[in-house]
């Protein structure tokens, strides 16, 4: 019997990540399967998923605004209009499960398919949920959430703990003397690494760029993803090296001492998987604040440090070198990451998947 598979999620590489990741090893356990995925159709999935090879719809979907707006009206109404046609795209593709991964689609499309009766996922990386799952919680089959505890937000009965898919290089880390010889670093030194993703983190970047001289003195190598929004000045300095994006962050990750990082759902999960100490900088300009109720909820586990945007300047590099410094608090880190770690999140998704359409 041939499955079909209707998967929604976008606006973000946040949420097309893992739903291509998903995708991909759905037709590695159902060979031949038929996969559709649905999207909104003025963002970047409408650009991506077809790079990855797979059909995709459009949705004429926008998001609610927060404040009391007339603008609110529209986006009622362009709900509306997506959720029946969400309706008529389950009842043409008759999937065996639609699974969403976030963004504005995913509401009209999970929305329809639940009502129809249909075996429903959804998949929720941070730490608080977002408004979209809050909604689709009570009518989905299951919820498979990037971190523990979960429950506190989402019917107890329906909640797998199952992780956060990262890339799949990353479950080949190199150790750190072969990264460091990727990078013509010395081995013996601490290495600490900043990345920001690929548009880079300005708040980051600044502080970084403030403290070079501060970090070299303390004998810190530095390997600095920019990301493209931002020029390094590096200078001669000896072990600081700059780029404006790093495609092979198995290397990045397997120097690392040390990881500066912005709190995403998916960096969070590279860190854990990876079993590196970080200090955690949550974006201000997210949805909800959740990348602060990512990095809290790291923080709480003793598992990484929380350096709030507004004190990097001040803070973030003297951190960093008084971090690197302490040996029995990156072991304690290390120790944690690794009770958090789900090296496996996307086959324990598709697992789910499974039991559910096969039971």
């Amino acid at each position: 019997m041939q499955r079909k598979f209707l998967i929604s999620g976008g606006g973000t590489g946040g949420h097309i990540f893992p739903a291509v990741a998903v995708a991909q090893l759905l037709q590695k356990e159902y060979p031949g399967c038929e996969i559709l995925f649905v999207g909104a159709s003025n963002r970047m999935e409408m650009e991506k998923v077809p790079q990855e090879g797979y059909k995709i719809i459009g949705l004429d979907v926008m998001g609610l605004k927060r404040a009391i707006s007339p603008m609110n009206l529209v986006v009622l109404w362009k709900f509306i209009k997506a959720y029946f046609k969400s309706k008529k795209i389950v009842k043409e593709f008759n999937p065996d499960c639609v699974i969403g991964t976030g963004g504005y689609a995913s509401l009209a499309v999970l929305y329809a398919a639940s009502g129809m009766g249909k075996k429903t996922v959804i998949w929720e990386g941070n730490g608080y949920a977002g408004l979209t799952n809050k909604i689709l919680a009570k009518r989905v089959s299951i919820i498979c959430t990037g971190f523990p505890e979960m429950e506190r937000v989402f019917p107890k009965e329906k909640v797998r703990f199952t992780g956060n898919p990262v890339r799949e290089n990353l479950s080949n880390i190199r150790n750190k003397s072969e990264s460091c010889k990727f990078f013509g670093l010395n081995p013996d030194k601490p290495v600490l690494f900043i990345t920001g993703g690929s548009l880079g983190a300005k708040s980051i970047n600044l502080a970084i760029q403030q403290g070079l001289e501060e970090l070299e003195e303390a004998g810190i190598q530095v390997i600095w993803q920019t990301g493209k929004n931002f020029s390094a000045e590096i200078g001669n300095r000896k072990g600081i090296l700059a780029m404006i994006f790093l495609r092979e962050m198995e290397y990045g990750y397997g120097a690392a001492d040390l990881v500066i990082s912005r709190a995403g759902a998916l960096s969070m999960a590279e860190i854990a998987v990876c079993g590196k100490p970080a200090l955690l900088v949550p974006s201000p300009n997210v949805t909800d604040d959740h990348q602060t109720q990512n990095a809290l909820q790291f923080s709480k586990l003793g598992a990484a440090i929380m350096v709030k945007d507004a004190d990097v300047m001040d803070t973030l590099v003297k951190k960093s070198i008084e971090t690197l410094g302490n040996k029995p608090l990156t072991a304690g880190m290390q120790e944690s990451l690794r009770q958090v770690a789900r090296p496996n999140a996307t086959a324990a998704i598709v697992s789910e998947i499974k039991k559910l359409i096969e039971s």
